[in-house]
Formats: structure tokens, sequence, C-alpha cells
């Protein structure tokens, strides 16, 4: 969710024989997908109002989700929960702790958002998703805090 170009997730998943479907609100984003990330299925849609109708064995918003509002954040934990198949991991990055900062990239103003460790970890619990791991930033993921979760539904 939040794919962008497909690059290097989408990839690496696709290599290694994954099915792989990839979500971004950016038209511009997923044509670049298409021609990088073949034989995978490509979706203009805002995460946060997704509603594909199927499941999915993992979920992603690899640096996208601290894209969205505190509020927005909130509400994708039940949209996770509507594509969670059985088991299915889901993995995102936040910030470390509560609050919003702009950033800039190519330019422009970017926004990054982040809830509280605490509240994460209940919004998980409450869509049935226990947390596996959580690694604040993470030296080899260039510093991103990183959770996983597992879906119990």
């Amino acid at each position: 969710m939040g794919c962008g170009t497909g690059e290097p997730i989408a990839r690496f998943l696709s290599d290694q024989g994954c099915l792989v479907t990839g979500v971004d609100s950016a038209p511009e984003l997923i044509e670049i997908a298409k021609a990088r990330v073949q034989g995978a299925d490509w979706v203009v849609s805002d995460m946060r109002a997704l509603c594909l109708d199927q499941t999915f064995d993992g979920l992603i918003a690899w640096h996208s989700m601290f894209h969205l509002t505190p509020d927005d954040q909130r509400k994708m934990f039940p949209l996770f929960r509507k594509h969670a198949a059985k088991g299915a991991v889901l993995m995102f990055t936040s910030g470390t702790g509560e609050g919003c900062a702009m950033g800039e990239f190519e330019g422009e103003p970017l926004y990054h958002g982040s809830l509280e460790p605490e509240e994460y970890r209940a919004l998980l619990e409450r869509n049935d998703f226990v947390v596996l791991e959580h690694v604040i930033e993470d030296p080899d993921c260039g510093f991103a805090t990183i959770w996983l979760a597992q879906f119990q539904g």
C-alpha cells in the first residue's frame, strides 16, 4: 500500500515468486511500476479508501503510511484487517513517537506524521494483529522504525 514505482520491494517479492498487488494513488508511479515489475497487479487507488474485495498473505506500507495524518493512520488499521488473510503478516514503518514534521523531496514539501508506539500497538490489537517485532531506527534499514505484525482473525 503506497507502492510507488514498485522498487525495491515489489520487484524483490515478484523475483521470489510471490504474487504482488501494488497500490498507489499516483497514476504516474503505477505506470513506472508496470514497466519495471511485470506480472504484478497494479491498482491506482488512495490507500485510505482501498476496497479490493480480496485478502492477502502479506500487507506492506513501507515508507507510505507516515505520509498520512494521524487520524488517517488510525483509519488504516481496519483496512489492513479487511485485506488480511488469516495468518497474514503486516509490515509498516512509522516515526519513533507522536508528532508531525515537514521534510522535502525534490524541492517539494513532504509531510511525515506518527502516533505513539503504544497507540500503534493498541490499534493493531484492536484489529486482531499481534506484534511480532518492533524495531526503532533499524540501522540495517536506513534507520527506519519498523513494525511487523500477524493477523490472527
